[in-house]
């Protein structure tokens, strides 16, 4: 039996930046994958880093973590919450990683001296890996996402790339775009998007689809001077308004029938689509739009005035309140306002469960621990995720447990209770791209009246980790005595994974439980503050 040759489908923005390329890439590995097809993604991005670890999230939002330690962009995030798959690093190509390689590969004399070129040597190297991808993974379809916006002088090579492979494979071509409607004038403008287009067919691509990002619904008109300037049918030109939930993307493609046009501009062999699978996506997304319960969640954090640097919590929480067919009413709390101790605890009167997230640095952290303790005294559901189960530990140790100014030594080193050290493994590390504890560790949940434990449901779980300090050992035994929960370990029980307050819903992970969820499988844990949210929301309106 002969197999089928793997097909390409190249989605490209243009005009700006934040039109949702990743949401619309997902969208259409999701419908594909409605069809029994094996899809995976591949995200370009042009800048120099080699990978996304050091990158600050202010600059680009959340780094994501990958099970095989890997720390790629967000957008990886996305697509693994619609295709439900776990990903790998070598799906992500940055510039850095290219031009290391050719570097690498000139120092060797693998090009036999001749003059190492952007044509052909890097093209050559990205089409190289990207069908070594689909080969290696025995890929029906490879969606690549070029980040960046058409005309980017860090793009304009792998665009290139894409135009030489679309000669020798079938590829097909998304532009997406923006339609502005001013409100003075009542009419949606497609001129910018016939500016964005021209610098595309300049490159020699004339895209097979065109994807317009709108506040409303699309005119005939406006899909009509779109298609006469890209020498498209009307029906090539797609619908991409604002929806309740990113969720329902797929569905409103499909209702456009874009993925049976995919499907035929690819010339994949006929298949029928999954319709039970469809069905329980529409089932989860209802419970998006039109939950039958409420929950208000306040995510604690440093890096607010980016909400991005959090966009796997948000949609942890989303993913959630999905399963517990209630809502997620999310309020935005900037830690830095309560490091006096002084900080408008009102905001918190409605609050039905907090979620301290991970972070680096100082900045931040006694509010973080002021927040913690507010909601353990107040018996407010909590869960801490990485730097908030370490800020909860603090806190414990602090006012409960009576260890006096008790801290990490990332933010005191002087303290005379460092509650969280540094891993020993890290006391020599020098570079500091990927050499942090990451990727999917295993742990075990030994106490099965734990929170972890009738989350999970297992005595075995593994959670993506990013890290470089831990819980102190030589605190175990202190705060043990005190109350604390320490409800799951490493295997080897050296490194502590959970603890837990004695009573009440509270609990904190030195993992990133966030980064696995999904809206087809979400967190354990989140699901776990989920319901614990949704009681206390019940009881509070009980006694109104």
């Amino acid at each position: 039996m002969l197999t089928m040759q793997t097909k390409y489908i190249v989605v490209l923005g243009s005009l700006m930046s934040g039109l949702g390329k990743g949401v619309v890439t997902s969208s259409i590995l999701r419908m594909l994958d409605f069809y029994g097809y094996k899809v995976l993604p591949i995200k370009f991005d042009g800048y120099l880093n080699y990978d996304c670890g050091t990158m600050n999230p202010y600059q680009h939002g959340e780094v994501f973590v990958l099970d095989d330690s890997s720390e790629v962009d967000m957008d990886f995030g996305i697509y693994e919450r619609f295709l439900n798959k776990d990903l790998t690093g070598d799906m992500s190509i940055t510039g850095g990683k290219l031009f290391s390689a050719i570097t690498s590969k000139e120092r060797k004399g693998d090009y036999l001296g001749g003059t190492v070129q952007i044509i052909p040597h890097l093209t050559g190297e990205i089409m190289g890996r990207i069908e070594g991808i689909a080969k290696s993974k025995g890929a029906d379809v490879l969606v690549i996402e070029v980040g960046g916006t058409v005309g980017d002088l860090e793009n304009n090579y792998f665009i290139e790339a894409m135009r030489q492979m679309s000669l020798k494979r079938d590829v097909a071509f998304i532009n997406l775009t923006y339609i502005p409607e001013l409100a003075a004038v009542g009419e949606q403008k497609t001129k910018p998007a016939q500016i964005g287009l021209r610098l595309l067919l300049q490159a020699g691509i004339n895209p097979d689809f065109i994807v317009c990002r709108t506040s409303t619904k699309l005119t005939d008109s406006t899909k009509e001077k779109l298609a006469l300037f890209g020498n498209l049918e009307k029906s090539a030109i797609i619908d991409d308004p604002d929806l309740p939930t990113l969720y329902s993307l797929p569905l409103k493609f499909m209702e456009q029938g874009f993925d049976k046009m995919l499907i035929s501009k690819l010339g994949l062999e006929g298949r029928s689509i999954d319709s039970e699978k469809v069905a329980s996506w529409k089932e989860r997304v209802r419970r998006i739009i039109s939950p039958k319960h409420d929950a208000n969640i306040a995510i604690v954090g440093k890096y607010m005035t980016l909400r991005d640097s959090y966009a796997s919590v948000k949609e942890a929480i989303i993913h959630a309140g999905s399963a517990a067919d209630s809502s997620v009413n999310v309020s935005w709390v900037e830690s830095t306002g309560f490091d006096d101790g002084k900080g408008d605890y009102s905001i918190f009167t409605n609050t039905d469960g907090i979620i301290v997230t991970g972070g680096f640095g100082k900045r931040g952290t006694e509010g973080m621990i002021n927040i913690i303790r507010y909601a353990r005294e107040k018996g407010i559901p909590y869960l801490g995720l990485c730097l908030g189960m370490q800020m909860m530990a603090v806190e414990y140790a602090r006012h409960v447990a009576g260890f006096v100014g008790a801290n990490s030594s990332e933010f005191d080193s002087n303290t005379k209770h460092r509650v969280i050290s540094l891993l020993d493994s890290q006391k020599r590390v020098t570079n500091k791209g990927g050499t942090m504890r990451l990727g999917a560790q295993e742990c075990v949940l030994p106490l099965k009246d734990s929170i972890a434990y009738r989350a999970y449901g297992s005595q075995k779980v593994s959670e993506r980790h990013r890290h470089r300090y831990e819980f102190n050992n030589s605190y175990r035994d202190a705060l043990t005595k005190a109350g604390l929960k320490i409800s799951g370990t490493t295997a080897d029980s050296k490194l502590v994974e959970f603890i837990e307050w004695p009573y009440g819903f509270g609990i904190g992970t030195q993992s990133h439980p966030e980064l696995k969820s999904r809206l087809e499988a979400p967190a354990p844990l989140f699901v776990a503050l989920a319901d614990a949210a949704k009681e206390h929301h019940l009881r509070n309106d009980s006694r109104r």
